[in-house]
């Protein structure tokens, strides 16, 4: 049965208009063969489509929905803006009550001196903006052969020329090289790669030898940043870094000039069971880049946020200024919209549950048994199963969810669960009894 009244012609011409008229992000042809998905509501943890058929959210709606759809607090705060100013850009000398809020919100509960935002549209805007914030950092102090950044094979940092460019995934760059010019990659950085027999401090070891040489070969001289997501996203199913590779990376930075960016972008916002995954390590970086989470995915809206020793270089005086800017960075109903979000997380300690209850769902993921499973790994609610198959399991895995009430992320053989902060034990365990279920479906499927 369709909801709002739309019958089954008005929906069909709806998915045939969404494929003649769209270009969908990420697009997968194939399966925009099979039916288009038209989701028409939200509530709390779930969905619902135009068909009215109701699927539990595993993945947060790309990792933005930490609060869950439709929070009437963020509605009313939304709306209470729009009848009072609805946007007035952040321009050359203008600013508006809800963005400077916002800014205060973020002293609060950034990491360390993390203190100075500029507000973008989205993640990628921000690594964006980080890439230009370092680079002309050193051009104010003089040193203006500081242009290349270091970055990490297998990370992601946006499909923008630039975030691309330090990208470290192939499929991200391939038809669009050559990009950005300077960018250097070294190895991945996970625990879980270290050989065996070798401690995860000694593999650190290795990897800042690996830095430091880069450094050395290169010239500190030509290096403007250090750009790591330091925790991997679910294209590599979060994977930990090893012990105390974190803030080797920080004191090589330090050693040599370099500006180190952190892109939190996928792990803010308490996803991993503290504000930020850096918190977990007690390292803090020059410039720290956020979105998704960061808004509750009711208004997009993006940050980069630094320190003060780094944004005083664009307020010393006239000719200093930072060069960069949009039209809606900082949009006036996003900032608003943002603070109601962060309201949530903090009255309702949506962190401590992620912690809670990512805890119990990878203590239940581990007692499966289930001869697919080959590790679990991730921290809080970002959590990632490897299974002992290929990527047509993890593939019909999705699509069993998918036809049992549930939206399944796969990468490959890759099955990503990172919910909305506010699961309960009983939406986990129904998750988790999908999962399951699937997982056994799987193994009969393909005699594995």
């Amino acid at each position: 049965m369709s909801t709002k009244g739309l019958s089954e012609k008005e929906i069909a011409r709806l998915k045939e208009d969404a494929v003649k008229y769209i270009i969908p992000h990420f697009a997968s042809n194939a399966e925009l063969a099979k039916d288009p998905k038209i989701f028409e509501r939200g509530e709390g943890c779930f969905v619902y489509d135009v068909h009215g058929r109701k699927y539990f959210d595993s993945f947060a709606t790309l990792l933005t929905t930490v609060c869950g759809h439709c929070r009437p607090e963020v509605t009313k705060a939304v709306t209470e803006q729009m009848e009072r100013l609805e946007f007035f850009p952040n321009y050359v000398d203008s600013f508006t009550v809800p963005l400077i809020q916002l800014a205060r919100k973020l002293v609060e509960i950034m990491p360390g001196d993390l203190s100075v935002s500029f507000f973008v549209n989205s993640g990628s805007e921000a690594n964006e903006t980080a890439l230009k914030m370092a680079r002309q950092y050193h051009i104010e102090r003089g040193q203006r052969t500081r242009f290349k950044f270091i970055a990490r094979r297998d990370s992601y940092h946006a499909t923008t020329l630039g975030g691309g460019a330090v990208t470290g995934l192939k499929w991200f760059r391939e038809y669009f090289e050559p990009l950005m010019p300077g960018c250097l990659f070294v190895s991945a950085a996970r625990d879980c790669d270290r050989p065996k027999g070798v401690s995860s401090r000694a593999y650190t070891a290795q990897l800042l030898k690996e830095i430091e040489a880069l450094i050395r070969d290169e010239g500190a001289e030509s290096i403007a940043g250090f750009i790591m997501d330091p925790l991997p996203g679910s294209n590599t199913g979060y994977p930990l870094p090893p012990e105390g590779y974190l803030q080797g990376v920080r004191d090589l930075c330090d050693k040599h000039g370099i500006l180190l960016i952190f892109d939190e972008v996928q792990t803010g916002f308490g996803k991993t069971g503290k504000w930020f995954f850096c918190d977990h390590y007690k390292v803090v970086p020059d410039i720290m880049t956020i979105g998704k989470g960061f808004t509750g995915g009711f208004i997009p809206l993006g940050a980069a946020v630094t320190t003060p020793k780094v944004a005083q270089v664009f307020q010393q005086g006239p000719g200093h200024e930072f060069r960069s800017g949009s039209t809606y960075g900082g949009h006036t109903v996003a900032c608003a919209a943002t603070l109601a979000n962060i309201g949530i997380i903090e009255r309702e300690n949506l962190v401590e549950n992620a912690r809670v209850m990512g805890a119990y769902i990878r203590k239940r993921i581990e007692t499966m048994h289930n001869p697919l499973i080959d590790k679990v790994s991730g921290v809080g609610l970002l959590l990632a199963v490897t299974l002992k198959a290929d990527a047509k399991v993890g593939t019909w895995i999705r699509q069993w969810c998918w036809e049992n009430g549930m939206i399944l992320r796969n990468n490959g053989n890759i099955l990503v669960l990172a919910p909305s902060l506010i699961i309960t034990k009983k939406e986990a365990d129904f998750m988790l009894d999908l999962i399951e279920r699937a997982l056994a479906g799987a193994a009969k499927q393909f005699k594995l």
